[in-house]
């Protein structure tokens, strides 16, 4: 199969190879405004979690500097049956404390990625059962036809079995139940990075691996990873010389850096869409003053929410340009996107008014709303100004802004009524984001961040289907009818596509990628 990667990605120079150390270690600092919650790469499948640990854990598959596929701890794959995959993986390969990598870890890696507490299910899930044919070579049997697999691997990371045995870390921790194991602070991957220092929500320190299998194209030694939530002090750290590059950049400040000539803005297209979502499966709400029934089980409520909003006065105010607003759930980067499906429901408070009324909220009501303030750019913002909206017509909302800390295990526990979420398709093709945000949830990883519980019996049947379909004329035609289903449905609530925007000295060259993760073994520094 051939998916078209449409997206255009930045490239900030060109991380040169270095033939060997320098005399004096490289040091890059690094300032973001979150943290990586767990060091455990199964733990949550979240970008900035993923981005920080794939420096010290890797994939099967990964994807490249054009951000196509590339071999990973798998060098070669072919499907040599309908549910049949052949994986060759590297040999010679070592993890940090210098433990041979060989099937043994592949497989409990994917009955690790697929137990209980695992958020990572959904890049699992299609698996039947791995069948080992000797160290360095398996067989992957698939619940049915699934030909993107290779995709859906790049955020699969293998652990050491042997260590996670020996620390007692052979489960994942539990975001949502705060079950901490050693894989919480500790680490031991195949990565170009090690985990040298933890301090959680402070800064984490990284050390280069020096018996890497592969290549690391830029020459620092050593990141630290600091931790300013504040967007004014995370700004001045890097005006000073205190950090060397920091992600995100508010939009408030991005000319401002622009403008000094030691520094640089890169900023380019992201492929994640943000969106809302609502409880659509209890019968009544968990922080409302509606006692007795669900509003958001009433189409016509979905509706008047969607329609109560300005996204492009939040564009305009909050983001100051730095979106898109959006009527998908995924962008148009992503193999599915049907243009003729991305017109927005207008912007109409008197339409979303009469909604209200007709669905018996004439004076609307009372809910909560969780957003994260650390995870996107201006995301407190864009929640308040939601909240704003909505007011105008009747609906009073009761913002809980809090710290993904927090935000992430109640919202994965489903405790929440109204929330704000992103979402990055992996696999740049929309079976991501069908099966993970909008199927029906159960326990094998579909609809694993469907967190309202939205549910459509035609779109699960559509999914399925397309998750097996060879010929990509049929494939998106699929993929555009269930999208339409939801969009009929107002199943959730697309707002837009965000933009990225890193800064960084002018001494620094990397690359800069669509899912907006950080590769450390691309950075350049340069001493003078």
């Amino acid at each position: 199969m051939h998916f078209k990667q449409k997206f255009a990605f930045a490239l900030a120079g060109t991380a040169l190879a270095v033939a060997g150390m320098s005399a004096s270690a490289v040091t890059l600092r690094i300032g973001n405004q979150g943290d990586a919650l767990s060091m455990d790469p199964h733990s949550l499948n979240e970008s900035l979690q993923i981005s920080v640990d794939e420096n010290v854990y890797e994939p099967l598959v990964t994807r490249g500097r054009d951000y196509k596929l590339a071999p990973a701890l798998a060098t070669a794959w072919t499907q040599t049956a309908p549910t049949v995959w052949h994986f060759d993986l590297r040999k010679g390969v070592q993890f940090h404390d210098g433990t041979p990598f060989t099937a043994d870890d592949v497989i409990f890696s994917f009955e690790r990625a697929k137990s209980d507490g695992s958020d990572m299910k959904t890049y699992v899930g299609q698996i039947k059962e791995i069948k080992k044919i000797n160290d360095h070579s398996i067989d992957i049997i698939t619940n049915a036809p699934f030909p993107i697999l290779p995709e859906l691997f790049t955020h699969w990371d293998i652990m050491s079995k042997k260590w996670c045995e020996i620390n007692n870390a052979t489960k994942p921790v539990d975001r949502r139940k705060g079950i901490e194991n050693a894989a919480s602070f500790k680490a031991n991957g195949t990565g170009p990075y090690r985990l040298r220092e933890r301090q959680p929500n402070v800064r984490t320190v990284f050390a280069r691996n020096n018996n890497y299998w592969g290549k690391i194209e830029g020459n620092v030694d050593e990141v630290i990873f600091n931790v300013i939530g504040n967007d004014s002090t995370r700004v001045a750290a890097l005006l000073s010389g205190e950090i060397d590059v920091m992600e995100p950049v508010p939009v408030q400040d991005v000319e401002r850096i622009k403008s000094a000539s030691s520094l640089k803005v890169l900023q380019g297209p992201e492929l994640r869409v943000i969106f809302l979502g609502m409880d659509q499966k209890r019968d009544e709400l968990l922080y409302s003053n509606v006692k007795g029934k669900n509003p958001f089980k009433d189409k016509r409520v979905r509706q008047a929410f969607y329609q109560a909003i300005d996204i492009d006065g939040i564009k305009r105010t909050v983001m100051r340009g730095a979106s898109t607003p959006i009527a998908e759930m995924f962008p148009p980067e992503v193999n599915g996107f049907a243009p003729d499906l991305a017109k927005r429901l207008p912007f109409d408070t008197e339409a979303s008014k009469k909604l209200l009324a007709e669905a018996g909220y004439p004076n609307g009501f009372e809910v909560s709303m969780n957003c994260p303030n650390d995870r996107y750019v201006n995301d407190g913002a864009i929640c308040q100004a939601v909240a704003a909206n909505l007011a105008r017509v009747g609906v009073k909302i009761k913002l809980e802004v809090e710290t993904k800390g927090t935000y992430f295990p109640k919202i994965l526990r489903r405790d929440t009524s109204f929330y704000l979420l992103g979402w990055t398709p992996s696999t740049v093709d929309a079976h991501d984001v069908l099966v993970a945000i909008m199927s029906t949830p159960n326990d094998k990883g579909q609809g694993q961040f469907n967190l309202g519980a939205y549910s459509n019996a035609k779109l699960d049947e559509l999914t399925l289907k397309i998750q097996s379909e060879t010929d990509d004329k049929k494939r998106n035609e699929m993929i555009r009818e269930a999208f339409k289903i939801h969009q009929d449905d107002v199943g959730h609530i697309p707002l837009h596509q965000q933009a990225l925007a890193w800064a960084y000295s002018n001494k620094v060259t990397l690359v800069q990628l669509p899912n907006n993760y950080m590769n450390f073994k691309w950075i350049t520094l340069k001493s003078k």
